[in-house]
């Protein structure tokens, strides 16, 4: 897996990065959602470098012209529900692209720090050759994306896997790069040192899915 780390070089990126971990800033749940986007966005953007591309002609008021424009298959699945701000700002630049959601959760099943990674719904179109985009802001342990890349293999055989998230811990990171296949990529704007003993990013950013859409009871 190639690992595309946003934040080696500064951008405007930094900015939303940080209003999104600011505690006094992130309180504001529309500029938290709205920060996802523009960072999905930004990370999109980045990613449709790695496209491939062919040439149409264009007719102007005043001519024609040539050019190189995106001739792939997408489909972006968002992780349920913390991706679905991410997923936004993908679509508003991939905005032909078909559309999948998946849940997936950590459950605590004897109510304490040990918990699973439960998939438990699925609406997507085929994969069959297409380029499939897996978005989830938070990349912790690894085990969403693993277990989601397993729910959907009965959709087909992508073509490329792209997984977008804002910010990964490098335990996570290196998991997913075992588990994906060789030709996978991961866009991610920053990356974090470590896990705490409940398995969140430290120093993180706290629970992206609560402060997009309020806090939720466990199951």
């Amino acid at each position: 897996m190639t690992v595309h780390h946003l934040l080696e070089k500064e951008s405007i990126a930094n900015k939303f990065v940080a209003q999104l971990r600011d505690i006094s800033v992130q309180k504001d749940r529309l500029r938290f959602r709205r920060n996802v986007e523009r960072l999905g966005e930004i990370l999109g953007y980045e990613l449709s470098k790695n496209l491939s591309y062919g040439q149409e002609n264009i007719t102007t008021p005043l001519g024609e012209i040539t050019m190189d424009l995106p001739k792939e298959e997408i489909v972006i699945c968002s992780i349920l529900r913390a991706g679905l701000p991410l997923h936004t700002g993908l679509l508003n630049y991939f905005d032909d692209a078909e559309n999948s959601f998946i849940s997936a959760y950590r459950h605590h099943p004897y109510d304490d720090e040990e918990f699973e990674i439960l998939v438990e719904y699925l609406a997507s179109p085929s994969l069959e050759g297409k380029i499939l985009i897996l978005a989830d802001p938070m990349l912790a342990t690894g085990s969403s994306f693993v277990n989601v890349l397993s729910a959907l293999e009965t959709m087909g055989n992508p073509k490329e896997i792209h997984l977008v998230s804002i910010i990964g811990a490098k335990e996570g990171i290196k998991y997913v790069s075992k588990e994906f296949p060789e030709n996978s990529h991961l866009w991610i704007a920053t990356i974090d040192e470590k896990l705490d003993e409940r398995g969140y990013i430290v120093p993180g950013l706290g629970d992206a899915g609560d402060l997009c859409f309020g806090p939720k009871q466990q199951h």
